[in-house]
């Protein structure tokens, strides 16, 4: 492994840069060596229609590494990450669960998230930006939030913000282990890390009639909407073309614009707000023709989402149930949804269970959330009756 040539004035080792394949494998070895590490992840939403993973950095108590994927196949890491023996510590880790496991297909087991572990323990201030300048007088730059992580090379900047991300992660795990188990709420917490573990990815799937989403949209003329949605799918092909994310091919509002004033000649789409210069150089045409083509295509018809609302009774238990969270959430000094989510209290209140072997049946709450909240669940339900 080979030391990165970023510098940072708070930390005097510089981190370790991998892009080679023996330099991850020495990595490989490195990590399984400890019993916890910092993990973090960077990706290129904001600059790529395929979003990937472009970044991951990993902090032990002797070492910062910043690892290349796009130049490394990291399949490596899957038992690691599966590895129950060692603790991964990440902030705010669901999106970086989701992109890992789209990218790579990993699992992930014993896991610490220190914002939620900051929520729990009910820090108003729990992002990583404001945790660090208060606990370690570290800033992190906001600039690198839309950084395009795909670029290469990375500025000596980029690597310096990204790694920060990892460094002050595992004393801050000490911090709150330590508050976690004064206030006696390790056991919540470690549930909270599991059931955030189990998250999902859902498939990249474009749907034409996602256009009715477009704020303005229900305002057009029928006309108007059939020339927005084949604006909209022309968009969605020039970005898969591009690679680029749809809204840097058009906003929302110029396709509304464009919708709205149908020009038929490049002269006229050029005075409307948001037609940059490349889209017209390559694709003026283009969208001059789905013009043409959504004047005479059928119009579309609104279909509002074939979701059962729940009955009276349902919404007068929800409410009830909601109450009793929000009042034991402010008596805790928590936000309500460290308690308990609003689809876990819907799901309640439409099941109506009458005993704990039916609650435990609905297997939505944790052992720890059973046991603190099952009895007193049921008695809500029944005074909400």
């Amino acid at each position: 492994m080979s030391r990165s040539s970023s510098s940072t004035n708070s930390i005097s080792d510089q981190p370790f840069w991998i892009d080679q394949p023996a330099q991850f494998a020495q990595l490989i070895d490195a990590l399984s060596k400890e019993s916890v590490v910092a993990v973090d992840t960077e990706s290129d939403s904001l600059y790529s229609y395929f979003e990937k993973v472009c970044l991951i950095q990993f902090s032990s108590a002797q070492a910062d590494y910043l690892l290349d994927p796009l130049k490394v196949d990291v399949s490596g890491l899957a038992p690691f990450f599966a590895n129950e023996s060692i603790q991964k510590v990440f902030h705010a880790a669901e999106y970086d669960f989701l992109s890992l496991k789209r990218d790579y297909g990993f699992t992930f087991n014993n896991l610490f998230d220190t914002m939620i572990a900051a929520r729990i323990l009910g820090w108003t201030r729990y992002g990583l930006g404001n945790i660090l300048e208060e606990y370690f007088g570290i800033k992190l730059d906001k600039r690198f939030q839309r950084y395009n992580w795909g670029r290469r090379p990375l500025s000596n900047k980029a690597l310096n913000y990204a790694r920060l991300d990892t460094h002050y992660l595992l004393p801050l795990r000490e911090i709150q282990l330590a508050e976690l188990t004064k206030q006696n709420r390790l056991r919540e917490a470690k549930e909270a890390f599991e059931r955030e573990a189990q998250v999902e990815p859902t498939p990249k799937i474009f749907d034409p009639d996602d256009f009715w989403r477009i704020k303005g949209a229900k305002e057009l003329s029928s006309q108007q909407q059939a020339v927005l949605r084949e604006l909209f799918i022309l968009r969605d092909k020039i970005a898969r073309k591009i690679d680029r994310p749809p809204f840097k091919v058009m906003t929302a509002p110029t396709l509304v614009r464009i919708a709205k004033e149908q020009p038929r000649h490049v002269s006229q789409l050029e005075q409307i707000k948001g037609v940059g210069d490349k889209l017209l150089k390559y694709n003026s045409a283009d969208i001059l023709r789905t013009i043409r083509d959504g004047q005479q295509a059928p119009r579309p018809h609104y279909q509002q989402a074939n979701n059962q609302s729940p009955d009276e009774r349902t919404l007068s238990r929800y409410e009830t149930l909601r109450q009793w969270r929000n009042d034991l959430a402010a008596q805790r000094g928590v936000e309500p949804d460290v308690i308990m989510s609003n689809s876990s209290l819907m799901s309640i209140a439409r099941h109506n269970p009458k005993s704990l072997a039916a609650l435990t049946q609905m297997d939505i709450l944790g052992n720890w959330q059973f046991e603190t909240y099952g009895k007193t669940l049921l008695r809500v339900l029944r005074n909400a009756s």
